[in-house]
Formats: structure tokens, C-alpha cells, sequence
């Protein structure tokens, strides 16, 4: 599926994840990588796309696979990836995206539900639904 580049690097042992970023950081650092420039142009999907996103997390939930909170974050991911209430084709910048999901990810992280799956999923390596 080419999600891995051949430069992309593994950490399989946990105890060595922060320590093998540092390393690739410093590393990076030292050869002089510069991050690419940030998208300008790029056509949000808009509201008629949010609309049928939000219509299939509505049935979603109509048919008992998604909680309450799944059908929350759901609106959420469907709102960033239609760029927004934006009209279909309005050209958005990679920021005003990015902006989208923090702000999705602020307001999820005062949800007590989101709270509790932060702390389940750090104590156990598991997701909890609930």
C-alpha cells in the first residue's frame, strides 16, 4: 500500500521509541532537512460532502455500531476532511486544515469520554468504546 517510505524507520521495541526518534531527529538535523513549504491550494470537498459523511455516521449510530462518542469524533473527522462548511472547491491552505484538527482535538480533550479512553488506552495499549 506504499504507507512506508524506504527512508520511514520501525521501532519495534517500545523502550527504544523516544530514544530512536531522538536519534533520527539529530540525525535529520545534522544533514540539514528542511520541512517541505506547506500546501496553499488545495480543494476542500465542502458541505455536500460533510453532509453525506454526517449522514453515514448518523446510520452508523441508527444501527448501534458507533456510540454516542464514536458518532462525536466521527462529526469531527468528517467536518476536517470536508474542509469545513466551506462551499465544494474553495481552495483552503494545509494550515487552515490543520487549524480544523486542532481545534477538533481541543475540543474532544475537555470530553470526560475522550478523557477516559486517553488513560485506558495509555494504561492497557487497548482501545476502550464507551
Amino acid at each position: 500500500m506504499d504507507l512506508l517510505a524506504q527512508a520511514d524507520r520501525i521501532t519495534m521495541n517500545r523502550e527504544r521509541l523516544l530514544l530512536d526518534a531522538k536519534a533520527q531527529a539529530a540525525l535529520l538535523a545534522g544533514i540539514g532537512y528542511a520541512a517541505p513549504q506547506p500546501r496553499m491550494q488545495i480543494p476542500a470537498p465542502g458541505t455536500a460532502a460533510l453532509a453525506t459523511m454526517e449522514t453515514g455516521v448518523y446510520l452508523m449510530g441508527e444501527a448501534g455500531y458507533a456510540s454516542e462518542h464514536d458518532q462525536k469524533i466521527a462529526r469531527w473527522v468528517a467536518y476536517i476532511l470536508a474542509g469545513g462548511r466551506v462551499t465544494a472547491g474553495t481552495l483552503v491552505s494545509e494550515q487552515y486544515l490543520l487549524d480544523l484538527e486542532r481545534e477538533a482535538f481541543l475540543s474532544l480533550c475537555g470530553e470526560p469520554k475522550t478523557q477516559e479512553r486517553i488513560a485506558f488506552t495509555l494504561k492497557t495499549g487497548k482501545p476502550l468504546r464507551n
